[in-house]
């Protein structure tokens, strides 16, 4: 409301004040940065001595690969963090539109269709599929086991069966 009142000359002028403000902020946190980085530089990498002998130029390639080591591992760190955040905004991302459910789902159609067209229109029309389940189980026909034998008295077969004579008969009964 109060935008409305305001002229717009008052307007253009508290608007290039801001603009002129917002400048001198930007360039001194730009001063500021070049400023950190050269005290980071100064603190990380010192200043580099060349030595004369052959040992002390071994000593300092040692030195170096040392500290290239650890910057890398700091680096590959640094990455599996970074690549770790990137994964938990996606996934937050993926919840969000979930939760604000861009994707409805349509209302469905009632249809009424018989088993046999259902699986018709999903097998296409060259398949005949029937679903009369009774037709497509097996025949099974009962076979009734009858038992024949004589059931008699145990103590007359054993007599009959005793001796030399009664295993002849026992294999002459089997054959």
């Amino acid at each position: 409301m109060a935008d409305k009142k305001m002229t717009s000359s008052r307007r253009h002028h508290l608007k290039s004040l801001v603009l002129s403000i917002a400048k001198g902020l930007m360039d001194k946190e730009a001063a500021q940065l070049i400023v950190d980085r050269e005290n980071y530089m100064a603190q990380a990498c010192p200043p580099l001595s060349m030595p004369s002998s052959t040992a002390e130029l071994q000593e300092l390639c040692k030195k170096l690969h040392h500290q290239i080591d650890k910057v890398d591992e700091e680096r590959y760190d640094l990455q599996s963090k970074v690549n770790k955040g990137e994964k938990e905004i996606e996934e937050l991302k993926i919840k969000v539109v979930d939760l604000i459910g861009k994707f409805k789902k349509p209302a469905l159609k009632k249809v009424r269709m018989s088993a046999d067209q259902m699986l018709q229109a999903l097998l296409g029309s060259k398949h005949k599929v029937s679903l009369d389940l009774r037709a497509n189980l097996k025949q099974v026909k009962k076979e009734v086991k009858e038992e024949t034998s004589d059931v008699g008295d145990w103590r007359k077969n054993v007599e009959d069966k005793a001796g030399m004579g009664g295993r002849k008969k026992m294999f002459e009964g089997e054959a």
